[in-house]
């Protein structure tokens, strides 16, 4: 008689144990092929369970072809093909599962993060966030499962517009604006739009924030690394590049710092004006939080040619988990947008969009972000003190510039930026270089070499103290 302890059956319901037990002691070949099974009566007594179980897991074994039927005879296993290794490969396949789960795709939590460029999380206000939530829900109802427009609803699209033009000095109709659920998301569409691939050459910075290079890379796309000196992405090697679409961050240029000045802005924008397929893409997603003075006003302000396209995310301001990015197009590409691409449907939720609306439109965003300048503000004056009371001080010329969230540190030592980071990490402690965002051609001339990019804006301040010594220690 077949005997499984149930004990060992953890949550898992008792047909579709008994079903798995007979199915593995089928290939197994611990039950033979033609072997007869207990009855349904005999198996139902002799586990103590009821008739009704037993007839739920044969009927399962008898649809799979595990076992079959004689009438008025009783069920019998199948003639299947033996193998012996299949519970050991089944195991296998789980523990090889379970380790991939945790080796892979579990992120390593630094103690100190000093790469991470993301919000403060402890900043965030969840108190008015899930206030905004509860009245979402309580006023819109049933509206909320209704289908987003392919450009976001229209209420949140009239608070960005109301929003870029009182804080950004941008006038664009909402009907401009497209949300997405991250910018990745917002290039992909707009690589698409764009154009064909042999027409399309992208002009990046270097050094820049590399996801973009590696974005067009992957989507088999042409794209030159352009020098940058101080006041930006230099017109001249633009030129000599034949791109079309050039990528910029003009109000602050990661991994530098620098802005942008109003003069190479204007060449920036005669040089788009020149050929009718030429475009700016201009992501100016830490326009806010400039330590020293007043946001500088993105190039899209000064555009009347119509060549740029704005884009912009709510990951830095409030969270990276709030996947809500916009792009404003110029009014030929939305034309375009809408006749060929309007078919795409809008990634981001209508309780999301109803609830940044809410925060946008009745100031709690304004005051957020206000609130957080004052806390970097704060907290940039308390790096810069303990950098100049560290021990590697004498080692270290503060390279600040127009920096947001993030001072540049120029090292003097002769270990290579790669030796840094792995005996950083050997103290869990995560930096990053400048020389991680240059191309290999500009890395080749040595001038972006031992500048340690400190982003502060994760940190947790108590912690500042061991990663300096750990960086005293590594030099």
């Amino acid at each position: 008689m077949l005997t499984y302890s149930l004990e060992d059956r953890g949550s898992v319901p008792i047909y579709d144990y008994l079903y798995q037990c007979i199915r593995d002691d089928i290939l197994s070949g611990k039950i033979k092929k033609d072997e007869k099974l207990p009855s349904k009566r005999e198996f139902a007594k002799h586990n103590k369970v009821s008739v009704i179980t037993i007839e739920n897991a044969y009927s399962q074994l008898l649809t799979e072809g595990f076992i079959y039927s004689l009438p008025k005879r009783g069920y019998y296993a199948s003639d299947i093909l033996k193998n012996t290794e299949y519970l050991d490969k089944n195991q296998n396949v789980k523990v090889a599962h379970e380790q991939e789960f945790v080796t892979k795709y579990v992120d390593h939590e630094y103690f100190v993060d000093l790469k991470s460029n993301s919000a403060s999380l402890d900043n965030f206000p969840f108190s008015v966030w899930s206030k905004l939530m509860r009245e979402v829900l309580s006023v819109h109802d049933t509206s909320l499962l209704k289908i987003v427009p392919f450009n976001g609803i229209a209420e949140l699209r009239m608070a960005l517009s109301d929003y870029l033009y009182r804080f950004r000095g941008i006038a664009v109709s909402p009907d401009q604006i497209i949300i997405g659920a991250g910018t990745e998301y917002l290039y992909s569409r707009l690589i698409q739009l764009l154009g064909s691939e042999d027409r399309l050459h992208f002009a990046v910075e270097d050094p820049g924030y590399k996801k973009i290079s590696e974005i067009y890379k992957s989507n088999g796309l042409d794209y030159s690394y352009i020098p940058v000196d101080d006041n930006g992405m230099k017109i001249d090697e633009l030129e000599k590049s034949n791109a079309n679409i050039a990528h910029i961050s003009a109000s602050h240029l990661y991994p530098l710092g620098q802005i942008m000045p109003i003069k190479r802005r204007q060449e920036l924008l005669r040089w788009a004006a020149k050929k009718e397929d030429r475009y700016i893409i201009e992501d100016d997603y830490d326009c806010e939080f400039r330590i020293n003075g007043k946001p500088v006003p993105p190039i899209k302000s000064y555009d009347t040619c119509n060549k740029v396209i704005y884009i912009n995310t709510f990951s830095k301001t409030l969270s990276p988990s709030i996947r809500i990015s916009y792009m404003v197009l110029p009014e030929k590409l939305m034309e375009k947008y809408i006749n060929t691409m309007s078919f795409y449907a809008c990634t981001v939720s209508s309780f999301e969009q109803y609830t940044l609306k809410r925060f946008i439109s009745e100031g709690y965003f304004e005051r957020h972000i206000s609130r957080m300048r004052n806390y970097y503000k704060n907290l940039h004056s308390d790096i810069i003190k303990a950098v100049r009371k560290s021990e590697f001080i004498n080692r270290a010329i503060i390279c600040e510039g127009n920096a947001g969230t993030h001072i540049l540190l120029k090292l003097d030592t002769d270990k290579t930026d790669k030796e840094l980071i792995e005996a950083a990490a050997g103290y869990d402690v995560n930096i990053t270089f400048v020389s991680e965002y240059c191309s290999d051609t500009l890395l080749g001339c040595g001038n972006y070499n031992h500048i340690l990019i400190v982003n502060y804006s994760a940190i947790v301040p108590e912690r500042m103290e061991y990663a300096f010594n750990v960086i005293a220690k590594i030099l």
